[in-house]
């Protein structure tokens, strides 16, 4: 049972909010936290030693801020998956944290079960999402708020290319994919963001992901 064993750490600058969180992920059957740290540096030290499943990352905090935190993460291990968990529930960084490539996001005052289902669904490669802010969001910005939060990093590579010009043949050989698996990501982004072409696609993504990062895995 160890060998699966979704293993944890968590960064936050909250000694009270680290304490509750490991008692809550340490008490779940299938979730052990290997390490607690209050800031980016230390906590991007021992992600670095010992590469855990999922990283639970806070936003607020003193020096570099998570999404400072979560883009150095990335650099070192494009694979890492970043769950956001934070009080910040604004609607421009809800959607700078997903598109720099958080693998989900979920505000500090949800029950403690949604935490843990959180954690469980980012390290599936689902995105998990704090309903109020699915719902903040689709307020203000309607379909392309909700095409935004669920195109997946994958999904963001490929329409990042599209909107370069590139030919499938070239997507798929600068992502190491194939062009099959091109074509299968660019029918999810038509339906998801409601168009049925690649011009429209691209224009789409000029105006919505004009700074998405790409994110190799």
């Amino acid at each position: 049972m160890t060998n699966n064993l979704i293993r944890v750490l968590l960064i936050d600058d909250h000694p009270t909010v680290l304490v509750g969180l490991e008692c809550v992920l340490n008490a779940a059957p299938d979730i052990v936290v290997v390490g607690a740290e209050r800031n980016g540096p230390q906590g991007i030290e021992t992600f670095l030693r010992l590469a855990p499943k999922v990283v639970v990352l806070d936003l607020s905090m003193p020096g570099e801020d998570g999404l400072r935190v979560m883009q150095r993460l990335l650099g070192h291990a494009p694979q890492a998956t970043v769950l956001i968990l934070t009080c910040n529930s604004d609607d421009d960084t809800v959607v700078t944290a997903l598109q720099s490539g958080a693998a989900g996001y979920v505000l500090k005052d949800s029950d403690p079960s949604e935490v843990v289902s959180a954690v469980r669904a980012a390290a599936r490669g689902d995105l998990p999402i704090d309903a109020r802010v699915t719902r903040s969001l689709l307020r203000d910005d309607g379909v392309d708020a909700q095409a935004r939060l669920h195109l997946t990093p994958r999904e963001r590579d490929v329409l990042h290319f599209v909107r370069l010009g590139l030919p499938n043949r070239q997507i798929a050989s600068r992502l190491g994919i194939s062009e099959t698996t091109v074509k299968s990501h660019l029918t999810n982004v038509f339906q998801r963001i409601g168009v049925n072409d690649r011009t429209s696609a691209a224009m789409w993504a000029q105006r919505h992901l004009p700074n998405a990062t790409m994110r190799r895995t």
